[in-house]
């Protein structure tokens, strides 16, 4: 039985017009199962919740683990570009060549034409607004709704 399943048997071990208990026997084994499904339900959360914070650490381990070997392959890269100075290379492991490209360089982002800047969206510093109305200030356009957050220890 699921807990909605649980919840109508309940009810139905309690009379709706007059409130009186019709089984008693049954409403209390319908409580204590009800009570044990949300007990597991609840460690099941726990152990997702564990899990994740595991792939998470895992996860990031991997990205700096990525993030390091770029960084390595890089510098081996800059090594090679300037050991070789534009030399081809072959070998039956590994083939190096080059290939022009053009690159732009910004010299003074000041004298560019403005139809060539990119200008970010503004943001909202939702920290200072919710500090500031807790203050007892007025800001339009915002406002703090109170919400219940389950907490599953």
């Amino acid at each position: 039985m699921n807990l909605y399943e649980i919840d109508n048997a309940i009810l139905e071990c309690v009379d709706q017009e007059t409130g009186e208990i019709i089984d008693t026997d049954k409403l209390t084994s319908l409580q204590m199962a009800r009570d044990e499904k949300i007990e597991n339900i609840g460690a099941w959360i726990k152990n997702l919740l564990s899990d994740a914070e595991q792939l998470k650490a895992e996860k990031t381990k991997l990205a700096d683990r990525q993030s390091a070997a770029e960084r390595k392959a890089a510098s081996l890269k800059n090594y090679l570009t300037t050991a070789l100075d534009g030399e081809k290379f072959n070998s039956p492991r590994v083939a190096i060549g080059w290939r022009k490209s053009a690159q732009l360089h910004i010299i003074d982002i000041d004298k560019l034409p403005k139809k060539y800047l990119k200008f970010e969206a503004p943001t909202a510093d939702k920290t200072g607004i919710k500090k500031a109305i807790e203050a007892g200030e007025n800001i339009e356009g915002a406002e703090i709704v109170r919400i219940n957050n389950i907490q599953i220890k």
